[in-house]
């Protein structure tokens, strides 16, 4: 089966509220073995609503629209699905008295504008609303209207739509013969080379109708590989996408950082927490955001005992203690004066691992060579230098500056031989 799910309303399209329904259903038709297929929010108007659910039914056997089921003149829900059958809206009583009820323990008399909410298409079902007053509508649609198809419209009210799905809709579904399979999902982190780089590093894994499917997306210079199954149950899913994981493991080895939710400060604090290892930072250019990263990760606290943003040569001086000398002669943003930074951190703040951060060169969009930003790692025993062109976009470059610097820091704590 194949899904799309419609979110409904102005404030969705005019960007003042975001549809995090979508989502939601996406994740619970994905339990029940159904693919979304699309994705489209339309605004209040009833003749974009008949157009998208007309389309709707035509390319999707399960559709969910969430939205414009109030008593207002804005919600139109109602009376495009009986647009779209060609049919009429009818007065469901049984819905009405439980419209009627609600109001009544509230002490309040009902409007006149809400008997609206108890009318239905006729030929379609009730979705029983236990807390709210806007039922929702469960309609078959038959060739050539649609594919056949089976709409469900829920109110855009999250705890409602939820309850709603989970008490009627699911059940329905199954009835319906969904939930034969399930699809399942896998998430792996890498981080170090570009999203092209990598792609030619997977032997044609991310190829189109390959089974299971491998995508790829790039957030902040961090790279997902999304592993998708479809099968009878949970494990058959998993079983399906052990080979593709242990061959994106091989080939990529220690770009891979984590799976899920990870990221690189968590897997930094894990590995200092498993070596009993503490960790000191000192920040220029990117101005603070390790040591914010590294504070929100739970348990940190335990390994990471300090971190120092400056922007000034001078107070660096003080601060560090570092000789003058030290930083000038070959300039404060050089790989030397970096690696000194690393070195007094460490000390300073009694730690095992001093980490730096130099200041950013100037940004030059237009440069052939484009200048680089340094990092370092301070270990007892050595200091360790990194650096790497300071290119890009202006909103990626500091957070991939401090990847880039806590990947310096997670790649010397890997053991010697380093699995997925």
């Amino acid at each position: 089966m194949q899904a799309e799910v419609i979110s409904i309303g102005d404030e969705l399209t005019s960007g003042q509220r975001l549809d995090t329904n979508s989502q939601w259903l996406s994740q619970r038709l994905g339990e029940l073995g159904i693919a979304v297929r699309y994705h489209t929010t339309v605004a209040d108007d009833l003749a974009a609503n008949v157009a998208v659910f007309r389309q709707a039914v035509q390319r999707a056997d399960v559709v969910v629209a969430t939205g414009g089921l109030g008593p207002t003149a804005d919600d139109l829900t109602r009376e495009a699905l009986a647009q779209m059958m060609g049919v009429e809206l009818v007065l469901d009583q049984a819905s009405l008295e439980h419209i009627r009820g609600l109001f009544a323990r509230r002490t309040r008399p009902m409007p006149e504008q809400n008997v609206v909410q108890a009318m239905f298409p006729a030929g379609s079902r009730v979705i029983a609303n236990p807390h709210g007053t806007a039922p929702g509508v469960d309609l078959e649609v038959p060739p050539p209207l649609g594919r056949p198809s089976r709409v469900f419209a829920l109110p855009g009210v999250p705890a409602e739509m939820k309850e709603m799905w989970a008490e009627t809709v699911a059940p329905r579904l199954v009835e319906w013969g969904a939930g034969g399979e399930v699809i399942r999902h896998r998430r792996i982190k890498c981080f170090g080379v570009g999203e092209s780089d990598l792609e030619q590093m997977l032997p044609d894994l991310i190829r189109r109708g390959r089974t299971p499917s491998v995508g790829i997306t790039v957030s902040d210079a961090t790279i997902t590989l999304r592993i998708t199954a479809c099968g009878p149950s949970d494990d058959a899913c998993q079983a399906a996408m052990a080979p593709t994981i242990s061959t994106i493991c091989d080939c990529l080895g220690s770009l891979v950082f984590g799976e899920e939710d990870d990221e690189l400060p968590d897997v930094v604090v894990r590995q200092l927490a498993a070596r009993g290892a503490t960790l000191a930072t000192v920040e220029w250019g990117t101005a603070g955001l390790i040591a914010d990263w590294l504070s929100e990760v739970p348990g940190s606290a335990h390994v990471y005992k300090a971190g120092l943003v400056v922007g000034d040569a001078a107070a660096l001086v003080r601060l560090l203690d570092l000789s003058p000398a030290t930083l000038m002669n070959d300039g404060i943003a050089s790989e030397a004066a970096v690696q000194a930074m690393a070195q007094a951190c460490r000390e300073r703040a009694c730690a095992d691992f001093g980490l730096a951060v130099g200041p950013f060169p100037q940004l030059d969009p237009a440069a052939a060579a484009p200048e680089r930003v340094h990092f370092a790692l301070a270990t007892a025993e050595a200091v360790f230098a990194r650096s790497a062109p300071f290119a890009g976009h202006p909103a990626i470059l500091k957070p991939r500056a401090a990847k880039q610097a806590l990947d310096l820091l997670r790649l010397h704590l890997l053991p010697p031989i380093a699995r997925c």
